[in-house]
């Protein structure tokens, strides 16, 4: 494989679940944004958001960005928000094929209500404040996603989802 592919989409959509194993049906290796920009800081991303605020970790998540074009190509689930700052989007489809994980706004807020004491974005947030925010970002952030390559609708499990993108991909980088 000779580029990454980058999967894009709102956090709870499955870009980490579905990266593994469209990484294990492509034969290459899987990284994850959140855990080099933690590894890198030596502090989990929430303690990053708590300490030192966003403005900050959208620095470091760009760096971690750009510091992937210097790993062998692979699948590299990206933060939610990673698209919209910067010029992050432009970045991922110069160096790399994006994929965007698009999802039911209900599903993701279902999925996040299930484990949103994980994120620092959503932890003070009861259920129906956490469906308008899911609601308000998608509407903030789908312009950034939809600059992506390829869009898939995430409709059923993960786990057909990354045979069935496998299959999409194939045709796509000639895998």
């Amino acid at each position: 494989m000779k580029k990454t592919i980058f999967l894009v989409g709102f956090m709870g959509s499955g870009k980490s679940h579905v990266g593994k194993k469209l990484a294990l049906h492509l034969g290459c290796p899987f990284s994850d944004l959140d855990h080099a920009i933690e590894m890198a800081a030596g502090a989990t991303i929430s303690t990053i958001f708590e300490q030192h605020g966003e403005a900050y970790f959208r620095l470091l998540e760009r760096r971690a960005l750009h510091d992937s074009s210097y790993a062998p190509a692979g699948v590299l689930a990206t933060g939610g928000g990673t698209p919209c700052f910067f010029n992050n989007m432009d970045w991922m489809n110069k160096n790399g094929i994006c994929i965007f994980l698009d999802a039911d706004p209900a599903v993701l807020t279902e999925r996040l209500w299930k484990g949103k004491f994980k994120r620092p974005l959503l932890k003070k947030l009861d259920q129906p404040e956490l469906a308008c925010y899911v609601h308000d970002k998608i509407a903030e952030r789908r312009p950034f996603y939809e600059k992506a390559a390829v869009q898939y609708f995430i409709h059923h499990h993960e786990q057909e989802t990354a045979g069935e993108l496998y299959q999409q991909m194939s045709t796509i980088i000639g895998h």
